[in-house]
C-alpha cells in the first residue's frame, strides 16, 4: 500500500483513539477537553450538608414491599414533601412512632372498614341466597307468603345499604 504523499494528511492509524495531533490542513486545531469539575462542584455547592455523625447515620435497611398503586400515592406524596421515596418512608414512619396511640387509631379504623365492607358483603351474599331460594319455589308453581317475601325483600335492602355505607366510608377515608 502506498503512503500519503508528503506534506498531505494521512490515515490515523489508531483506530478508536484520538488523533491529538495538530491539523495539517489549516483546518481548527483539536483542544484539550479536561473533565468540567468547577460545573459539577458548583452545582452540588447549594446542596451541601454537614456529614451526620455516627450516632445519626443510617445503617439500617428495611424492605417494604408495595402494590403500584400503594407505591404511586408514596411517590406522589414524596415529591410533594421534594424528598425521596426512601427517606419520606422514614420521616413518616418516624412521625407515626412519635404518636403510636394516634397512628394505631388511623391503622385500625382502616382495618375496621375492611372488615364491616366484607362482613356486609357476605350479608349481602346470604340474603340474596334467600331471594334466589324463594325465586325458584315461584318458579316451580309453589305461592310463597307475602310476608315472607316482604321480608327477604327487606333484607336485601337492608344489605345492600350496609354494603354501600361500608364501601362509602372506605372511599372516603382514603
Amino acid at each position: 500500500m502506498a503512503g500519503p504523499a508528503p506534506g498531505v494528511a494521512g490515515a490515523v492509524q489508531h483506530r478508536g483513539v484520538l488523533d491529538r495531533g495538530a491539523a495539517t490542513e489549516g483546518g481548527s486545531q483539536p483542544e484539550e477537553h479536561a473533565p468540567c469539575r468547577r460545573r459539577r462542584a458548583a452545582k452540588n455547592a447549594s446542596r451541601k450538608r454537614s456529614p451526620k455523625t455516627a450516632a445519626d447515620k443510617r445503617t439500617h435497611v428495611c424492605s417494604v414491599r408495595l402494590n403500584d398503586t400503594e407505591k404511586n400515592h408514596l411517590t406522589a406524596a414524596a415529591a410533594a414533601a421534594r424528598t425521596s421515596l426512601p427517606a419520606f418512608l422514614a420521616r413518616s414512619a418516624l412521625a407515626a412512632a412519635r404518636d403510636p396511640e394516634r397512628a394505631a387509631g388511623a391503622i385500625a379504623g382502616e382495618r375496621e372498614l375492611v372488615s364491616e365492607l366484607f362482613a356486609a358483603r357476605r350479608h349481602l351474599g346470604h340474603v340474596g341466597n334467600n331471594l334466589n331460594q324463594l325465586a325458584r319455589a315461584i318458579n316451580s308453581g309453589a305461592q310463597p307468603a307475602d310476608a315472607q317475601l316482604d321480608a327477604v325483600l327487606a333484607a336485601v335492602r337492608r344489605a345492600t345499604i350496609r354494603v354501600q355505607a361500608a364501601t362509602d366510608q372506605l372511599l372516603e377515608h382514603r
